[in-house]
Order: C-alpha cells, then structure tokens, then sequence
C-alpha cells in the first residue's frame, strides 16, 4: 500500500530544499522500499541541485548515501527480506549482465548509473508524489526521504550491528576513494602514494594507502589549508603546486627519487590527471583515474610515458560490485581497520537539511549526516 511520509523535494534548482508529505507507492517487481533512517549529503547532490548536470529534472528528491531498514520488497526480490539492514547505492548489480558475471567489472549493464533518469527502470513511473504530481527519483535512491523505492539490485545487506550513522558513508564518495586505491592502485607496504585532490573522495583514497601501508602519502591540493584535516587520513607530506614554478609532477619526483609508486586523481581537473600520471615512477608506477572531467576535455600526454612502463587505470565507485563488496567494506570499519567517524564533521537533523547544504558550499564539511524523523 502507499504511505504518506515526509520528504525534502527539491521544486527547482538553487532553491532551498522543502519539507514535504509524500506519498510513496510499494515497490514493485524487482524493487524493495527502504526506511532511511540516516543520508549524508555529497557534492553530487549539490551538484545536481544546482543544475549543473547533464539535464536539469525538477521537482526531484535528492540524496545516494544512506543506510536504512528494509520495510517491503516486490515480486521476485529473495536476497532481501522486510528487517534487513541496508545501504541503497547510485549504481547497481543485476547479476547476470556480462560486467556483473566478470571479476574484473563492478559497471553493470542494466543499473549503472544514471544521472538522466528520474523514473524506475521496472515501469518508468515515478514511487514519489504529491497530490497526483510525480516527483523525481536521483540516481535510482532518492534518500532525502523517510521511505524511499530502489530497484533491489542497488541495495547490499549489511551487518546489523554496524551503526547506520557511520555506515551509510559508505554509499558513494568514500568507497569511490577508497576502492581507487586498494582494488585499483594497490600501493605496496612501505610504498609513495601520491594523492591529488583532498575532498571527501581524495582524503578516502588517503585512507585507503594507510590501510595498505604506505609510507610516504603525498597531498596535493591548491588549499594548503587541507594539510592539517589530512595528516587524520594518513597524509604525511604536502604539495601545493602553486608554491613552485615548475610542473608539481616535477616536484613530485624529485622529492621521490624519480617519481612515486602510486598516485590517485581525485580532483576531475585534466591538468591534475596529467600531473598524477606523470609523476609516478617509471617501470612500475601506476596512476589512477576518480575525478570526472569536463566532458570536453582531452588527455594529453607524450607516448614514451606509456612505453616507459608507467600505467593509467580508471576507477568506478572504486571498483566495488555494491551487493558482493559492500558488505566486506562494512566490516573492515567493525573490526577497527577502517576509520569513518573522522569523515563525519557535521549531524543535523532532517528538518534542517538545507544546513548541510550551507556547509558543503561553504567548504565546511567533509560528510554531513542527517538524521532522518528528526
């Protein structure tokens, strides 16, 4: 049956986001209903909300990071069941596509990300409206909700003992870091890490070279004020590259002997992507790819760097299939190894949501949890 429920709806873009009741339809085939009981707010919210994206979609309920309880679940949904802890994610895993049954492929075929699409795939009706009037999903999870509707295949049962309010992190930006370095660039014991960029995404690729060892973690940002907040993360070293006159990837090797072991762009600059590739070391150094870039934009550089054995690698959410790896990525935050709470600067409520906006924008924060029914 459908239930009537609050939601932040966000009517067009820049505006505040308002508290809404909303009427949520049960979940169909294929499809589970979550009670979100926390979200967090990442820049691709904000992003979005902006209308900076691809095509503009309003009136839209936003939010991709959250953990909850499932309440219902459809037809044919039998790795889930109403009780279970959970974490809806932006992308997904069928199960059955050629991504899904390769080891080496988190990009599933059918729930890969979709920015565009402000329906469910099962039918392309909205769950979420008011009076009549659809409202639009984001990414398939709209969490900025009490209950939301999310194709089951983009939900990973977790451990229920793992607390929500840290866990639901975990849904995009920190696994996106964290994965780009241990799945990805999987820098050695006692190996440089070099990391471009120190946002939420850059500051969890940090994180991940600490868990793997690393002894020289490199920040490189154009905010020197970033340094101090990423010591908490492993980073060691610091490079502004507008405090030198020649290219940072020049000071990246001199500082390291020639260049370092492994380095993570975070940053979707195409200068910085150049810059993390050309400064790891020849014969075994490996550069990996997070940051978007303009679409419009174009990598250059000089083949000889290909052939002197330096490697390029893209990364999707740190190349972790939601359903299978996120439940592991739970548990290494249970057993101590690794840390979430120093992600989480800032909780609010869900009646003051648009605050977690203000300290996004005001580069306050690096994840704002909001408690939802508060």
């Amino acid at each position: 049956m459908n239930v009537l429920l609050l939601a932040a709806v966000s009517w067009e873009a820049g505006k505040p986001l308002v508290i809404e009741e909303v009427e949520v339809a049960p979940p169909q085939a294929g499809e589970v209903r979550l009670k979100i009981l926390y979200t967090s707010l990442c820049h691709t919210d904000v992003y979005f909300w902006e209308a900076k994206g691809q095509t503009p979609l309003f009136p839209r309920i936003f939010g991709h990071e959250a953990g909850g309880i499932v309440e219902s679940v459809g037809e044919g949904v039998t790795h889930l069941k109403p009780g279970d802890h959970a974490l809806p994610v932006f992308t997904g895993e069928c199960g059955d596509c050629p991504h899904c049954k390769s080891e080496e492929s988190n990009m599933c075929d059918l729930l890969r990300i979709n920015t565009d699409r402000g329906v469910m795939i099962h039918d392309s009706q909205t769950r979420f409206s008011i009076k009549g009037q659809p409202i639009y999903h984001f990414v398939g999870t709209s969490t900025f909700s009490e209950y939301t509707v999310v194709h089951a295949g983009c939900v990973a049962k977790v451990n229920p003992a793992a607390p929500l309010d840290k866990i639901c992190v975990l849904s995009c930006g920190i696994c996106t870091g964290l994965g780009a370095t241990i799945n990805v660039a999987k820098p050695k014991p006692g190996s440089s890490v070099a990391i471009f960029g120190l946002g939420a995404v850059g500051l969890a690729a940090a994180e991940g070279a600490r868990i793997s060892g690393a002894s020289r973690i490199i920040g490189v940002d154009l905010v020197s004020s970033r340094f101090e907040e990423a010591k908490k993360f492993g980073v060691n070293e610091f490079v502004n590259p507008k405090d030198h006159d020649k290219p940072v990837q020049e000071v990246i090797a001199a500082m390291t002997n020639g260049g370092v072991d492994r380095a993570v762009e975070c940053t979707g600059s195409i200068q910085a992507m150049i810059s993390a590739f050309e400064c790891v070391h020849d014969g075994w150094g490996v550069a990996v790819l997070v940051g978007v870039p303009n679409k419009d934009d174009a990598f250059k550089t000089h083949p000889v760097n290909f052939l002197n054995e330096r490697t390029l690698k893209g990364t999707f959410y740190g190349n972790y299939k939601p359903r299978t790896d996120l439940p592991s990525v739970v548990e290494k935050y249970m057993n101590g190894e690794l840390e979430l709470e120093k992600f989480i600067t800032h909780t609010v409520p869900f009646s003051e949501i648009n605050k977690a906006f203000d300290y996004m924008l005001k580069g306050e924060s690096i994840r704002c949890i909001i408690r939802m029914g508060e």
